[in-house]
């Protein structure tokens, strides 16, 4: 990778640019470019992201793209390929532990449906059904008493 990053820096220097300009350019840190220029490629978490900035620098750099591509990609799996099993096993144990413990986002496009409780409703059903019946109580015993109106029959029939 440090021949990557020693080719990156030569067009750069060729050019006359400096590492604040190039930065400043691809919408990058100064230490990022430093960092590949460098070789360092432990600092970058993603390597999908390192490889973007990479293009990205070639093409800036005007350099054939693809070539230092086809580089980078052969130095990773080589660099991959070194690793035993139980290694990257561990790491993904790891990885699966700390997705485990992390918090979800808050949002209601990637938040998880909570079951809807249906306690909730039931509730809300009886107390409608208990004041339906108390209504219907009063408005019997107030407007339609039935002791006054058999005692009004029974008055009109003495007469």
């Amino acid at each position: 990778m440090k021949e990557i990053g020693e080719e990156l820096k030569a067009a750069r220097e060729s050019h006359g640019v400096s590492i604040e300009e190039a930065a400043e350019d691809l919408n990058l840190r100064a230490s990022q470019i430093e960092n590949i220029e460098a070789g360092n490629l432990k600092v970058f978490k993603d390597v999908f992201y390192l490889k973007s900035f990479i293009r990205g620098y070639a093409k800036y750099l005007g350099l054939d793209e693809e070539k230092i591509m086809d580089d980078f990609n052969e130095y990773f799996f080589e660099a991959t390929s070194k690793i035993p099993i139980a290694e990257i096993e561990k790491a993904s144990k790891e990885k699966e532990k700390e997705k485990a413990g992390e918090q979800k986002v808050a949002s209601p496009y990637t938040m998880d449906e909570k079951p809807k409780s249906k306690v909730v409703p039931v509730i809300v059903t009886l107390i409608i059904l208990l004041l339906v019946f108390l209504i219907g109580y009063l408005v019997y015993t107030e407007y339609i008493n039935p002791e006054e109106e058999i005692n009004n029959v029974i008055t009109y029939l003495e007469n």
